[in-house]
């Protein structure tokens, strides 16, 4: 039975699923995502240097890049919606332990329990959201991705607003956010999981058609996607993690101005996620990932040299383009490697994170040898690599030709 056919037959149960996973998503994020918006916060209160800063986003991200590939295969073989709830459940524990954290050990613990967290809720999640999409899997990974984006760009905003005025112990409050977010998921598992995730593994005529690719060709392709993959989230590690600390020292924000200017860059990428999947339905998810990689060149190279608003308006254009790859990446490689849904998108949330993390640690540490500005020079070269995408193959026109 296809996705297609699934999607249809639950009709508009899955698409309820669908705008249900799609908003933990958000809280998911948002939830994580705080630890990155209350880093002033953190390296003022507890001394910290940008290198320990650094580490603080490689422990969190590190956990969820080692963990979500081996929970995507294990899914695949058995699937598990009412693990959901479980991975919502660590990142509220790893919250509270964040707002209530004596020192720097104890952060390293809460962060921990936020990759947890997130490596069980991604690639199982992803899945749903494949299995409901009703065939339009780009439209409904880029929705999921979207619920997500949307997360990220409230912390920021929720850090200004309510974390920076009334101190970290606020952020348990996010804690009681994510137990509502369990409830959700209680429910998604009980109303989904035996209908359609219990189903056999469906495999789209696309897919089909996918699996009679080389061997070579496909591992090709995977090594193409994971050096885009280095290139999208090293430059994005450079703008989540320090452009507020960029702004601060380049032109003198307060955190406050600083974090509103964060929200602004993650609500782009949050519109470009959204449009990346759809437009890759129609138009080819290769032309997507050309042109939101390769695309964003200009900007970046441009951002380290121009004045304030030019900076803001700046990332907001790098943040609407370079966004719209990863649901791309995404829904092409589940078609490269067919009815390993939980796998393949365990394997590039896993590596998306994992780059995020070493990079924040790696620039991290180049800032503190170097300087700020010396390094958003050198991360605004990193796009280039989207030549790389020349390498792709075309799948949906191969498929298209042996249909």
């Amino acid at each position: 039975m296809t996705d297609a056919v699934i999607g249809r037959k639950t009709g508009s149960k899955s698409f309820s699923i669908l705008g249900a996973i799609t908003f933990c998503h958000s809280i998911n994020d948002l939830s994580t995502s705080l630890l990155l918006a209350i880093y002033p916060m953190l390296k003022s209160g507890f001394d910290l240097s940008f290198g320990q800063i650094g580490l603080l986003t490689l422990v969190f991200q590190g956990t969820a890049s080692l963990l979500q590939p081996a929970v995507g295969l294990y899914t695949d073989r058995r699937p598990q919606p009412y693990a959901l709830p479980f991975g919502m459940a660590c990142i509220a524990l790893g919250l509270a332990v964040l707002a209530f954290a004596p020192n720097y050990g104890a952060l390293l613990v809460g962060c921990v329990f936020l990759g947890i967290g997130s490596s069980i809720f991604h690639p199982e999640s992803s899945r749903i959201a494949r299995l409901a999409s009703g065939g339009a899997h780009g439209f409904a990974q880029s929705l999921f991705q979207v619920g997500g984006n949307f997360g990220n760009s409230l912390a920021p905003l929720a850090a200004a607003l309510l974390v920076l005025p009334y101190g970290r112990h606020s952020m348990a409050w996010f804690a009681v956010l994510a137990v509502a977010g369990i409830a959700i998921l209680t429910l998604v598992g009980h109303t989904f999981g035996r209908s359609v995730v219990a189903r056999p593994r469906a495999r789209s005529s696309s897919a089909a058609h996918a699996a009679a690719l080389p061997p070579q060709l496909v591992r090709r392709a995977i090594a193409v996607l994971i050096a885009l993959i280095f290139s999208k989230y090293f430059y994005l590690a450079s703008i989540t993690s320090y452009y507020i600390f960029y702004l601060i020292h380049h032109f003198g924000l307060t955190a406050e101005n600083a974090q509103l200017c964060l929200f602004a860059f993650l609500v782009s990428a949050a519109v470009g996620t959204f449009i990346g999947g759809p437009v890759g339905d129609r138009a080819g998810r290769k032309l997507v990932i050309w042109c939101s990689i390769l695309g964003v060149v200009p900007f970046t190279l441009a951002l380290p040299y121009v004045g304030l608003s030019a900076t803001i308006a700046l990332s907001i254009v790098i943040g609407l383009t370079i966004s719209s790859a990863f649901s791309a990446i995404v829904v092409y490689a589940q078609e490269l490697i067919p009815g390993r849904i939980g796998m393949v998108s365990g394997l590039f949330f896993g590596v998306g994170f994992g780059m995020a993390g070493l990079g924040a640690a790696a620039l991290g540490e180049m800032i503190d040898l170097t300087s700020i500005d010396f390094v958003y020079r050198v991360c605004s070269f990193l796009p280039l690599i989207g030549v790389l995408t020349a390498f792709l193959p075309d799948v949906e026109r191969m498929a298209h030709a042996r249909a």
